[in-house]
C-alpha cells in the first residue's frame, strides 16, 4: 500500500539513488530548453539531488513565498477533490519514488513528477496565482462537468505541459515536460507543433495521457494565463445567466 504522508525515515538507500539520478539527468537535459523562472524557483525551494524533498520544510519555504502547501496523497487525487485542494492553496502530491527499473516509464506521476516537476514553480507568485484561480472557478463549478471538462483541458495544456516564451525562445515550464527526458525533448524539438496560447481552442482540445504530446501551447507570461482565465469566467457567467 502506497503511503498517505511522509515518513521521511522509510525512504530507502534505493529512492535517495532514484532521486539523485533523476535530478542530475534530468537537470543535464533541461539546459537551454526550460523557463529561466523555473530554474530560480529551484533555487529558492532549496532543492537538490543528494537529498529527497522533505515535506515539512518545504512547505515551511512554500508558506513564506506564497502561502501555498503540499498534502499528501497515495495516488492521482480525484478531479472534484484535487480542485477543492487547489482552490485552498493546497497541492496533492504523492511521496513515493519509483525503482530504478522504472527510471524512464512509469505508467502513474510518482513524487519526482510531483515535487520536481511541479512545487518549485509554487514559490512563483504570478503562476500560483493562477493555479489557485483555477481551482477556485471548478470548485465554483464542480458539478457541471462540462465547465470541468474545459478545466481540466487548460490545467493540461499549462500547468502539465505548457511552453513559454523567453528572448523569442521556446522554454518548457510544464511539469509534465520538466520531469520526462522523452517529453523535453519531444516539446522543444521539430517533432511536435507549436500554437500561440488561445484559450477557446484549448477548452475544446481533448487529450491523451498515454502519450506523448503531440502539440503544444505556447504563452508569453504567467500573468497572460491569469488575464484569459478571467475572460473564461465572464464567459462562463454570461452563459449561465
Amino acid at each position: 500500500m502506497r503511503p498517505t504522508e511522509q515518513i521521511y525515515s522509510n525512504y530507502t538507500p534505493e529512492d535517495f539513488l532514484v532521486w539523485k539520478t533523476l535530478f542530475n539527468r534530468q537537470l543535464k537535459n533541461l539546459e537551454n530548453k526550460v523557463s529561466s523562472e523555473f530554474m530560480y524557483s529551484l533555487e529558492r525551494i532549496e532543492f537538490n539531488a543528494d537529498a529527497i524533498p522533505d515535506f515539512v520544510q518545504v512547505n515551511k519555504k512554500l508558506n513564506t513565498f506564497t502561502g501555498w502547501q503540499l498534502v499528501t496523497v497515495p495516488n492521482i487525487s480525484e478531479v472534484d477533490s484535487f480542485f477543492k485542494f487547489l482552490a485552498q492553496k493546497k497541492f496533492t502530491s504523492t511521496c513515493w519514488l519509483r525503482t530504478m527499473q522504472q527510471l524512464d516509464y512509469l505508467e502513474e506521476p510518482d513524487m519526482f513528477h510531483d515535487v520536481f516537476g511541479h512545487t518549485p514553480l509554487l514559490s512563483n507568485k504570478s503562476y500560483s496565482v493562477f493555479f489557485e484561480a483555477m481551482g477556485k472557478l471548478a470548485a465554483k463549478h464542480i458539478h457541471q462537468k462540462e465547465i470541468i471538462l474545459k478545466l481540466q483541458r487548460l490545467y493540461w495544456f499549462t500547468i502539465e505541459f505548457g511552453l513559454i516564451k523567453e528572448d523569442n525562445k521556446l522554454k518548457a515550464f510544464g511539469a509534465g515536460i520538466i520531469s520526462s527526458k522523452e517529453e523535453t525533448e519531444n516539446a522543444i524539438g521539430n517533432r511536435s507543433l507549436k500554437t500561440d496560447f488561445d484559450i477557446d481552442r484549448i477548452m475544446e482540445h481533448d487529450f491523451r495521457t498515454d502519450i506523448l504530446q503531440n502539440e503544444y501551447y505556447v504563452i508569453d507570461s504567467f500573468e497572460q494565463l491569469g488575464h484569459c482565465l478571467k475572460q473564461f469566467e465572464k464567459e462562463i457567467e454570461e452563459v449561465l445567466l
